[in-house]
């Protein structure tokens, strides 16, 4: 039986295209489900901001009756323009190990770019680099994590059959925290404090974190990440989106600030648990029981003994002078006393050897591998 491709039309569509990955990886160890409830706000173009400047379709592949795939076709204007491009993405990319199905998929996206101009299709990628991106190619063995994708072996053979080349890769570490801040470490934060009269800011409500610096985080990200690949500005409503959703649920021993002379905001590390296994538990939902997993993991005392970095931003100007191990030499106490023994690097880009460089004092293990896919529209 042939391939049949049909548009996302309705929230019962929109409902089988989240689903449809929770199906397809139920009994896998290694795959995270998303939440639920914040994949359908992700995906609905009334309530994510990113449709401000972007456009975007979903459509789900059935064979002989059954559901065997899903993507999105979405294009970035804002990150076009940027970067002078023609680029419809393909994201939020499933299918059963079947190269008519993949095939359809692809064709799909790359017809629903041509209409509207496109000459090039990348992915897998989502509105902007708030969402995961890139597809797994090495580390198939690991458990994934809250912001990353996980994907089967035979994913990246199908896009390579399809002609695709790489674009960019994505490197994720293991880092071991270690006993004690090492001494050089520690030497480099204590300098760079007092030769740029830095400041490092500790909050504990996050009401006052939201008022004080909210705001400023995200436009310390829209600065530190603006050379990043692909990357596009987040927009005021995003930002007043993701002050919102995120700085509440933070514990904010975990997350360090740190100002200049002025107050100014130059640098941000935020990090959490590990939510990975809770959310297996949850099966992506809060309800009924799903909330207890995601709550014990992110505040009872026998939480994860995985940390997940979810962002460090340093403001260009101060980027490779140490600012880097003034927020670790914060950090790395608070993950003593909470017991973690490693931290989820998620995703580096191979080439950003500013960022990896930071990791040079601590024990590493590099375990995954990503990939962005490119090619041409024919």
């Amino acid at each position: 039986m042939a391939v049949t491709i049909k548009k996302v039309s309705d929230r019962r569509d929109l409902k089988r295209f989240i689903r449809f990955n929770y199906e397809l990886y139920k009994n896998n160890p290694y795959s995270v489900p998303d939440l639920y409830d914040d994949m359908l706000r992700t995906l609905d173009k009334k309530k994510n901001a990113a449709f401000e400047f972007c456009e975007a379709d979903y459509f789900l592949a059935y064979k002989d009756g059954r559901l065997v795939g899903r993507v999105a076709a979405i294009i970035n204007h804002r990150a076009n323009q940027t970067w002078n491009k023609k680029e419809v993405r393909f994201g939020w990319i499933d299918f059963t190990d079947d190269a008519e199905v993949s095939e359809a998929l692809i064709r799909t996206v790359e017809q629903w770019g041509k209409e509207r101009g496109m000459t090039q299709i990348q992915g897998p990628l989502g509105f902007t680099d708030m969402d995961a991106e890139g597809m797994l190619i090495e580390g198939f063995d690991q458990l994934g994590t809250m912001a990353t994708i996980y994907n089967y072996p035979y994913y990246p053979a199908h896009m390579e059959r399809l002609g695709f080349r790489k674009d960019a890769d994505w490197v994720e570490f293991k880092i071991y925290i270690p006993d004690a801040i090492p001494d050089k470490h520690r030497r480099i934060s204590e300098l760079v404090q007092r030769k740029y009269n830095l400041q490092v800011k500790k909050y504990t409500s996050g009401k006052a974190i939201a008022r004080d610096y909210g705001q400023a985080i995200f436009r310390l990200i829209n600065e530190a990440f603006a050379p990043l690949y692909g990357y596009s500005a987040l927009s005021q409503r995003q930002i007043d989106q993701y002050v919102k959703m995120y700085l509440p649920i933070l514990d904010l021993r975990m997350v360090t600030l740190v100002t200049d002379a002025d107050g100014q905001l130059i640098a941000v590390g935020i990090s959490m648990p590990s939510l990975s296994r809770a959310l297996q538990k949850a099966h992506g939902r809060l309800l009924p029981f799903g909330w207890y997993h995601l709550l014990k993991a992110l505040y009872f005392k026998r939480r994860s003994h995985v940390l997940d970095l979810l962002l460090v931003a340093v403001k260009p100007e101060y980027q490779n002078k140490g600012v880097n191990a003034l927020l670790f030499s914060d950090l790395i106490p608070v993950y003593q006393q909470l017991g973690f023994e490693y931290a989820e690097s998620n995703v580096e880009l191979e080439l950003n050897g500013k960022v990896q460089a930071q990791w040079d004092y601590f024990k590493t293990e590099q375990h995954k591998r990503r990939r962005a896919f490119i090619k041409e529209i024919e």
